[in-house]
């Protein structure tokens, strides 16, 4: 039967449907068995298809594998539509050169590819029970798109060359609780799965993508694991897209879509874990919407992306991580960040931040309390870092007087104390014009009281002209000896008078000298 195929001959034992197969084969044509009737070709329906478009596994693999020659002037090649394909499609470890492309076909049994290697491999809107690929090796593009997979994909370690496409798939959970598994997939070009629904995690562990990760419109459901997206140490050469996507349009995120195209968020229901990825442009979150349980959180730990675009709603329940990651721009809105205790961001680096709509200072010190559930300085200094930077010295000086507010909660009573005597003076020296204020105050005060004060001088010599106001200005200066506070003397209440306000003078001097010490330092 052997030295028939290669002589061009057809195998005695295959069935019409089989022999018309072998002769598209041949022929490089499509093999199209579909009906017509929409309802009746759907791969996912119950209708069933006969023997009269079925074919066996085992002779798809025989043509794959050791196929007979091409016609004259023809290029051999598996172009399938409206099949049934009986039995275990096994080409584990095989070498595929044909071109292959499936549309609407059926497989009764799982698919295995493992450390096959062909040149492009397309399967469009096919029922498979499970599609068995790790390591396996495509020159071209792996096209599953619209594919429904009812016990998962594993692409584990694969290599495809160009793009892998799983555009509208749907994808059920495997026997360990994952949709795709694609832990150290390597994928040349795109990887896109707009509109992909997956029910299990999702895995993408230390996962290459040479140009961009398009999840535009996904629905990620595992709602009763940990995570629904896991994906540490994925590398995405652009970026990373969990944005919108318009159904049955050519809509994507960024863009106005046309009058009338329905628009499918992102939509996650479980945690997602993006720890220590890299993404070349940025990673994109506008308008996702997050779903968690009260342990389950959008992780974003040492992330690193030029851009990131926290522009999804707030999650009602879990946590948002950004502890050690660094951008370049933080592309954000005031309602997307959820409440205290709820965000975390210990050593997260932005060096600009570019607001999408209204966001205050007032709610953007909100934002920052709400990540530091315990006080820490380092939000509040990255914050008037980046304002300064900018130009907006006041709202500068306004996130270091509420970090100072901050720490002064979690002093001892006596420190605190003196706490608010800076923050009632000076504002801890961020508004120094406070300081000439109270000074002035104290001086007027000092000035009208000590005018009726009897004031008889300290000796019989020589004496300066009493005048109450340098008086009271050499009791307020404790430094300057303007030669007058020395020289009269005072009785009873005046002198408790005097010890006050030199005591009001030493506070406010101190005061000064801590705020302009903190601002030196700061400088």
């Amino acid at each position: 039967m052997t030295e028939g195929v290669r002589d061009g001959e057809l195998p005695d034992d295959l069935t019409a449907a089989e022999a018309g197969m072998w002769q598209a084969f041949r022929n490089g044509s499509v093999y199209d068995l579909s009906s017509g009737d929409a309802q009746v070709d759907d791969p996912h329906g119950g209708h069933p298809w006969g023997p009269e478009r079925t074919v066996r596994a085992r002779i798809v693999c025989w043509l794959l594998l050791d196929g007979p020659p091409a016609l004259a002037g023809r290029v051999a090649a598996l172009k399938l539509a409206g099949l049934r394909i009986t039995g275990a499609l096994d080409l584990a470890g095989g070498a595929v050169t044909p071109y292959v492309e499936l549309r609407g076909c059926r497989f009764d049994d799982e698919v295995l590819l493992p450390e096959a290697h062909f040149t492009t491999v397309r399967l469009v809107d096919c029922a498979v029970p499970r599609l068995e690929a790790a390591r396996v090796r495509t020159e071209g593009d792996l096209h599953l798109p619209r594919c429904r997979f009812l016990a998962g994909v594993r692409l584990t370690d694969a290599h495809i060359g160009t793009d892998l496409l799983l555009n509208q798939a749907v994808v059920y959970r495997d026997r360990s609780g994952r949709s795709i598994a694609a832990d150290g997939m390597t994928v040349g070009q795109d990887l896109q799965a707009d509109l992909l629904e997956s029910y299990g995690e999702l895995s993408l562990r230390s996962a290459k993508v040479g140009v961009s990760l398009s999840l535009r419109g996904a629905r990620l459901r595992n709602p009763h694991g940990r995570f629904a997206l896991n994906a540490p140490q994925l590398t995405v050469g652009r970026t990373l897209y969990l944005t919108p996507a318009g159904v049955g349009g050519p809509w994507q995120s960024g863009t106005t879509p046309a009058h009338g195209t329905r628009i499918q968020r992102f939509e996650c229901q479980g945690g997602i874990r993006l720890d220590d990825g890299r993404f070349g442009d940025a990673v994109d979150l506008e308008r996702a919407r997050f779903t968690f349980t009260d342990d389950q959180e959008l992780s974003l730990r040492r992330v690193q992306a030029p851009e990131l675009r926290f522009l999804g709603e707030e999650p009602q329940r879990g946590r948002v991580v950004l502890s050690g990651a660094r951008t370049v721009n933080l592309v954000d809105g005031a309602a997307g960040w959820p409440g205290p205790g709820r965000l975390h961001m210990g050593g997260f680096v932005y060096e600009n931040l570019v607001p999408q709509g209204p966001f205050p200072l007032t709610r953007r010190l909100e934002w920052v309390a709400a990540a530091t559930a315990e006080y820490n300085p380092e939000p509040y200094e990255r914050l008037a870092t980046v304002l300064r930077a900018a130009g907006e010295d006041e709202d500068a000086r306004e996130v270091q007087l509420a970090k100072q507010r901050r720490r002064r909660e979690t002093l001892p009573v006596a420190a605190k104390f003196w706490g608010y005597v800076q923050d009632l003076t000076v504002a801890y020296g961020y508004r120094p014009g406070r300081a000439a204020v109270w000074m002035t105050v104290l001086w007027a005060a000092g000035t009208l009281a000590f005018a009726h004060a009897p004031h008889p001088p300290m000796g019989s010599g020589g004496h300066p002209v009493w005048d109450p106001a340098l008086f009271v200005l050499d009791l307020l200066l404790p430094v300057i000896d303007l030669g007058q506070a020395g020289q009269w003397r005072l009785s009873g209440g005046w002198q408790w008078a005097a010890a006050v306000m030199i005591l009001l003078g030493w506070i406010l001097a101190t005061t000064v000298a801590a705020g302009a010490t903190r601002l030196l330092r700061r400088g």
